[in-house]
């Protein structure tokens, strides 16, 4: 729900358009790096569930932590700490929905993964907006941490499969 906002709220905390840079550069590197790390350590083995749920746990937590963000330091640890988040829970996801998909029609379930994700995305971005617009940016993480608590608790059901 945040996405471009994000250049709203740095100018909020204090941030110029390089902090803006940096704290998208954050996020994009500290991903990129956490990808690779955690594709190889949890490659093959049998806790990918548990990993996709810490991680969207650790991003539940870290949007809430932008209520305390009060400079662009503090906005870069946040970033670094989504990062690591995405990293634990978007490899594992698409681990576990490769070897649960439909083997038939693989090419057409990831584009209903990718186009339904960016549906939601770009749907999110304008509720966002809305919400900025006649809340405020406490609302709109309070509203973005709640649904995505709400939506580890459904994801967390995969533990108790098999």
């Amino acid at each position: 729900m945040l996405g471009p906002l994000l250049a709203v709220f740095t100018e909020r905390i204090g941030g110029d358009i390089l902090d803006i840079s940096w704290a998208w550069a954050t996020y994009l590197i500290v991903t990129g790096v956490m990808y690779i790390l955690v594709g190889k350590v949890i490659d093959g083995k049998k806790y990918k569930d548990k990993a996709m749920v810490l991680g969207y746990t650790l991003n539940a937590i870290f949007t809430f932590g932008y209520l305390f963000v009060s400079s662009p330091i503090q906005l870069f640890i946040v970033q670094a700490g989504l990062g690591i988040s995405a990293a634990l829970a978007t490899p594992t996801w698409n681990a576990l929905y490769s070897k649960y998909g439909n083997k038939k029609h693989d090419t057409y379930e990831w584009g209903l993964a990718g186009g339904e994700a960016s549906i939601i995305t770009g749907i999110s971005v304008v509720i966002g907006g809305i919400i900025i617009s006649y809340a405020s940016f406490t609302t709109l993480f309070i509203t973005m941490g709640t649904i995505q608590f709400i939506a580890t608790a459904y994801q967390a059901k995969i533990l108790w499969k098999e």
